[in-house]
């Protein structure tokens, strides 16, 4: 199942896209092309599948994060509730 995602506003500097997950949806393997902040408006764990194995992560509502282009992974639901997050990409 994959995860959906609406893009709020994009223009010559930005992309603003939220992202909502039910229980075990998933991205699908990507590479972010920009710099990128995540603010998770949900509390709980996202599974990373990168290059370098699985890892969970445990996101706190409104406690964001920031990682550079060239991230290569898929981001999967494993709670058993749905997930949301913004994500801000840098152009």
């Amino acid at each position: 199942m994959k995860a959906t995602s609406l893009v709020q506003l994009e223009n010559e500097r930005v992309i603003v896209t939220e992202w909502t997950f039910a229980p075990g949806a998933e991205t699908g393997e990507h590479v972010h092309a920009y710099d990128y902040v995540v603010v998770p408006m949900t509390t709980g764990t996202l599974r990373l599948d990168e290059s370098t194995g699985q890892r969970d992560a445990q996101l706190r509502a409104g406690a964001s994060y920031a990682k550079p282009a060239g991230v290569h992974h898929n981001v999967t639901n494993v709670n058993s509730y749905e997930f949301r997050f913004i994500e801000i990409e840098l152009k």
